[in-house]
Formats: structure tokens, sequence, C-alpha cells
């Protein structure tokens, strides 16, 4: 029987961790002296682009790589930092000739490709908002995210434009305009588009970042609600120091580390920590192009000499569906830290770490939300598999419970559960929710920020997640909400109605699976259903379409007319029904 804690002790570690003691450091800890670690300074400028790229360039951190790009075709390509310092400051005054400036929306449509990274740093240094998309979403999700976004200036592929893009562009009135990558490096010439190499051959290789105020917004984040459209979550500047710290603390990044965050930069933790957090700490970063396979991976890991690896239980769950066999092929001699986000880590994971790469899996938790990673198992605590961790320094957790009139009573017990809440201050805490200041003022009680998580804490302060209090669907680290996906299965001629669940995957965590009743005139068969398959894949792309749809007479409603998806999940797993005293006519 295994152990129910793993324990860790200095002959366990290869470096001196930055954080080993976790109580000492906590009530020592205030961001105040994380942001003058950083910057060197307690107040003032806080530009994340400078923080990332042009502070480093007066010491020897400037003839470090900062990139180590790799090809679907293997080509690898090594970027510096006074390289990438030259390139961001280009990026920089293509937009400032474009007349696109501070708090102005650039949106970024792209696969792992170096343009991707330049834009990102280059446009923070303009002090223009940097608002990323997951190159795999469809058209809709795409126009529904830049009209709430307003985005100016569109950064993508040409055959990502062509496929996805050009015929959404009617309804985006706020676009001006659209740079294009040129697919496999060739330049690009489509009409009412800009070449986005040539703009970068004609730019200046010096810019001087502009001045951006802590809370002057940086990045939009996008994440699922419910019900609605997606909610665009604002991040501001001094986002860098939450950055900064947690990436120190939680990843344990120290300068000679060869980093690897698997994250897809359309997605908060790609650009969080596969972008900002290991510039900050002038680390070098390893980028794949290629989509996931399992060997190839592993011929990464060893051939890059990665020392710390960040990826999600998806991928983990897929590298462990391969067989230990395909892993003992290589060896990770240098590799000294695996962390995971995205959804709970199961136990046979952390141990399967431990058997097949000789390490644990390190567990953390965050959200959209947070910005930055908040509670995780570092790398000199002892883990409990199964276990989201600790809270960080900086981070004050609780455990409560809603009651009536907005407020929240804390659950102090031990072994409480309750909604997972943290008290405000930190500095990557979102500012907003773009255009919908109620939604956003109703994640907050006091001086909490209420995650809609549930999850218990154990007697020595180890949280463990639980579920969600609401409906979204988080699939292989993706956070889908099930109103997108009803919308666009309503839009095909036969369909009355929809409803969408998320149904338990032991691969990606859940599967989207619909439901959806018929209007008169349409009969149930497998032509329709793998039609709206086929639609539904279409519009939102391969990450958000479902993966199943059951035909159903009707779908369980409440008098209110909203539909009851906990009645139809539970139907489905064959759990209780709970309350059904609102549904609508018979059950």
């Amino acid at each position: 029987m295994r152990p129910r804690v793993i324990r860790k002790s200095p002959q366990n570690l290869r470096v001196p961790p930055h954080l080993a003691d976790w109580k000492g450091e906590r009530a020592r800890f205030a961001w105040s002296d994380a942001r003058k670690e950083l910057t060197g300074a307690a107040q003032g400028d806080l530009n994340t682009g400078r923080l990332a790229v042009d502070r480093h360039l007066a010491t020897a951190v400037r003839e470090r790589v900062a990139f180590r790009f790799i090809g679907r075709n293997d080509a690898r390509r090594d970027v510096t930092y006074a390289e990438l310092a030259r390139q961001t400051n280009r990026f920089a005054n293509v937009l400032k000739r474009l007349g696109v400036g501070r708090g102005e929306r650039l949106f970024i449509l792209a696969g792992r490709v170096p343009e991707l990274y330049t834009a990102a740093i280059g446009a923070l240094k303009n002090g223009t908002v940097v608002a990323p998309l997951f190159s795999a979403f469809g058209p809709e999700p795409i126009r529904t995210r830049m009209a709430i976004g307003e985005g100016r200036v569109l950064l993508t592929s040409e055959s990502l434009f062509r496929r996805k893009v050009a015929g959404i562009l009617g309804q985006l009135p706020a676009l001006e305009h659209i740079l294009l990558i040129g697919d496999d490096g060739s330049r690009t010439d489509v009409p009412g588009t800009l070449d986005l190499a040539t703009l970068m051959e004609q730019a200046a290789d010096d810019f001087e970042a502009v001045p951006t105020s802590g809370e002057d917004m940086a990045l939009l984040h996008f994440t699922s609600g419910t019900s609605g459209a997606p909610k665009a979550a604002v991040h501001v500047h001094a986002a860098a120091i939450a950055h900064y710290a947690t990436s120190k603390y939680a990843l344990d990044l120290h300068g000679q580390d060869m980093f690897w965050c698997t994250a897809d930069p359309g997605w908060v933790t790609g650009t969080s920590y596969g972008i900002i957090a290991p510039l900050l700490h002038g680390v070098t970063s390893l980028v794949d192009e290629a989509d996931f396979d399992a060997e190839r991976w592993y011929r990464l890991l060893q051939e890059h000499r990665v020392s710390v690896w960040y990826t999600a239980p998806t991928a983990i769950r897929m590298l462990m569906k391969g067989g230990a066999e395909l892993a003992r092929k290589y060896r990770f001699p240098d590799l000294r830290l695996v962390a995971s986000v995205g959804e709970p880590l199961n136990p046979e994971a952390v141990w399967w770490g431990i058997e097949v790469l000789g390490l644990p899996i390190h567990d953390n938790w965050w959200q959209t939300e947070t910005g930055a990673i908040m509670i995780a198992n570092t790398v000199a605590m002892d883990i409990k598999p199964g276990s989201m961790g600790k809270p960080l320094p900086g981070i004050d957790a609780s455990l409560v419970r809603r009651c009536e009139g907005g407020g929240v009573e804390r659950l102090d017990a031990a072994e409480a559960e309750g909604e997972l809440a943290l008290r405000v201050g930190w500095p990557s805490m979102f500012r907003g929710y773009l255009g919908q200041e109620d939604r956003y003022r109703k994640c907050f009680a006091g001086d909490y920020y209420l995650t809609g998580d549930l999850a218990r804490r154990d007697a020595e302060g180890y949280y463990w997640f639980v579920g969600r209090a609401d409906d979204l669907i988080k699939s292989a680290g993706h956070l889908i909400g099930p109103f997108e996906v009803e919308n666009v299965l309503m839009e095909h001629p036969a369909v009355a109605e929809a409803g969408v669940i998320g149904k338990p995957d032991p691969l990606v965590g859940e599967v989207v699976k619909a439901f959806v009743s018929l209007k008169p005139g349409f009969g149930a068969s497998d032509p329709l259903r793998m039609d709206l398959l086929g639609h539904a894949r279409k519009r939102l792309g391969a990450a958000v379409a479902p993966k199943e749809i059951a035909f159903l007479a009707t779908l369980p409603r409440t008098r209110s007319g909203k539909i009851m998806r906990r009645l139809l999940k539970a139907r489905e797993l064959g759990l209780p029904e709970g309350d059904t005293s609102t549904l609508e006519g018979p059950a």
C-alpha cells in the first residue's frame, strides 16, 4: 500500500529551493517587498514588457537564450534576450506607426510561433492590451471574444485568417488592422491585411517602453460563464509582481533553468507562465510548435535538458496511457521539478511521476481570475497525492459558506469543507469583467473573492478540490461554458433546444455532451447526429464542440424557462436528482 504522504528532505532537492521554510516565509512576506525585488523600487513604472526583457540588458542575462523555438519539422531557433529586446521594440514601433497606443487591444490568434511571443511583449511595451486567443477556436468564439474586447488589431497567420476570420470580418466593426504571419515563413499578400514581416523590417530597433502604472490594463483573458457571453477578465501590469513571486515559489525558477510550459498562450497559463514569468526570472524557455506527441515530448525533455516542466493533467494522463516503457527509452537527469495545473491531478498521476520520471508531480491551483498560482505543492513541501497543496506566501485562503444578504461565514474547523475564498490584495487579481460590472461585483463578499470552487482543508492546512459550484466544463484544462455551445447547436435548423453538460472522462477530465430536442419535421437519426457534431465542430472548434449528442423529446426546464443542466447531468450519471420543485411540467 502506498503511503499517504510523499516526504521531502534536502537530499531530494538538486538545487536549494526558494521556498524552504513555508511557514516562516509566509510570516515574512509582503507584496511591497516582492515589487521591490522585481523592479528595484517600491513604486513607479510597472511596464510588464520592460520588466520581462529590457531590464536584463545591463546584465549578463542579455546574451542568454530567452526562447528556444522548436518547429514542427524540428528546426531550432534560439532567441537571446538581446535579440528579443530588438524584435519586441520593432513590434512596438509597428503598433506606434499604425497609431495603436496605450489601452487599445491587440488580439493574437496564432500557433506557438516566434511572432506570437514577440508581439505579446512588444505590445505590452507599447502599453497596448494583449488579448490571446486559442488557435483551435472556430469562427464564432473568435467573433464573440473580439467583439467583447473591441479588438482594434488582430495578429494571425494567413491560414487561420482564411479559415476562421475572413468570414466574420463584417461583424467586427472595431477591427482596423490585420497583421498576417506568412505560413512557413513566406510573405503574404492578402487584400485588406498587412504583412507582418515587411512591417518588422521597416521598423526601428529602438523603443522606450511606455510608462504604465500598476493599475493600467495589460491583458484580457476570456473565461466562459454558465450563461451569457464569455467573460473578459481584466488584468493589469501589477500582475507581473505576482507572476514573478509565484513562479519563484511554486515553480522554483532559477536563472540557469531550462523551463518548458506546455500550455498554449491562448490560455492564461500559457501567457502568465509560458511567456511572462520565465522572462521576469531571466530563464530560458522551450517552446514547441507541434501538437502533443508522447514520444516527441520525452525526446524534447531529454535533448534540451529541461529542468522545470509545467504541464497539464490531461497531458500527463495521455503520457500514462502511452505506457512506462516509452518513457524509459529516454533519460531526464536534468529534470528536477514537474508541476501541473488546469484541473485536479489524481493521486495515480503523482505516483506515476515518481515511478516513470523519478519525480512526483506537483499539483497547483489557480484561475483565470486570480491571474497567478494561489495554492501549490512546492518543491520542498511534503506532498499528499490528490491535494492541491497550501497557499503561497502573500495568499490568504479560507473556506466559507455564503449567507443570505451577500455575506459569508468563515469555516475554520479542521477538515472543513466549503467554497474556496481568497482575501483580496494580491497583484494579479483581476480588476473586472470588461463591460460586466454587476457580474464582477457578484464575485466578492466583503474582503473575499469567491472562487466558485468547493474545497476541503485538512488538519495540516492542505487544500483538496471537491468540485465546481456552477456548471463550467473542464476539458483538457480548458474551461467551456455550456451556454456558448448551446447557442451554436440551436443555430442548426433541426434543433429546438439544447442543454450541455460535462461528462466525466478518464483522459481529459470531462467531455462535452449535448442533449437536444428537435423541431417538428425532424427525426432523431445517426446521420443527423453526425451533422450536428460537424456543425458544432466547424463553428466552435474541436476543443469546445461536443463529443456526444443525445436526442430527447423535451429538456428539463425551470418554470422561468432555464434548462436544468444539473438534472441532465444527474440523469446521465445516475446520481440523485435533488430538488425538482422548480421543474416545469412533468419531470
